[in-house]
């Protein structure tokens, strides 16, 4: 098994300011109190533990790998929604530059925020950093602590099945194992299998 690689990529609990489905990109909104209870430290075990530079996902990952070193990687982030930053679907709507955004997101972006290639490049700089460090220490498993985005968009780029961006479903507290062969994560290729991780306990039975 010294050919099989794991990166597990956890998304943050919930925060009040998704909570109120506010656009949280680069700013930041502490978690709610039920939801940051609700989260056990995983039982799983990786060697090294990654995190976006946000204070939302370094508490979850408190929470999930407690007393655990970590590296703080800011290409982690989700994307930067500028001034779109806290405002809702009801505040943008009917705004052109947003509908068109919607529309096509690929060709517009956020007033003072990021386009998606942008965005995109930034990401694969930060896989680029998880892989070498891996590479580095001779780490078969590690855990990267991430945002919605940053997260539907390394599956569309190395799931076993090729689905689009927004078709990925990625809820808060809540991750994915991407298993790969070591040659074929070194060359950039998908992962042979792709397996979920509920983070939440169970509050009810």
């Amino acid at each position: 098994m010294d050919d099989v690689m794991v990166i597990a990529l956890f998304r943050h609990a919930l925060t009040e300011e998704n909570k109120r489905r506010g656009y949280l990109g680069w700013s930041d909104s502490p978690l709610c109190l039920d939801e940051a209870r609700s989260i056990l430290p995983l039982t799983r075990s990786y060697n090294l533990l990654f995190s976006s530079d946000s204070g939302r996902c370094v508490h979850t990952a408190e929470l999930l790998f407690p007393n655990k070193a970590k590296i703080s990687l800011y290409e982690l982030r989700e994307m930067n929604f500028g001034e779109w930053e806290g405002k809702t679907y009801s505040d943008l709507r009917g705004h052109t530059e947003y509908e068109n955004w919607l529309k096509d997101p690929g060709n517009h972006s956020p007033p003072q925020g990021e386009h998606f290639t942008e965005f995109r490049d930034r990401v694969h700089a930060g896989w680029g950093r998880v892989l070498k460090h891996m590479m580095h220490d001779r780490a078969s498993r590690a855990a990267v602590v991430t945002h919605g985005g940053v997260i539907r968009l390394l599956l569309s780029d190395f799931a076993p099945i090729k689905k689009e961006f927004w078709e990925w479903n990625v809820p808060h507290g809540y991750g994915f194992e991407l298993i790969f062969k070591k040659e074929m994560l070194r060359r950039g290729g998908r992962c042979t299998s792709l397996q979920e991780v509920p983070l939440m306990a169970k509050k009810h039975g």
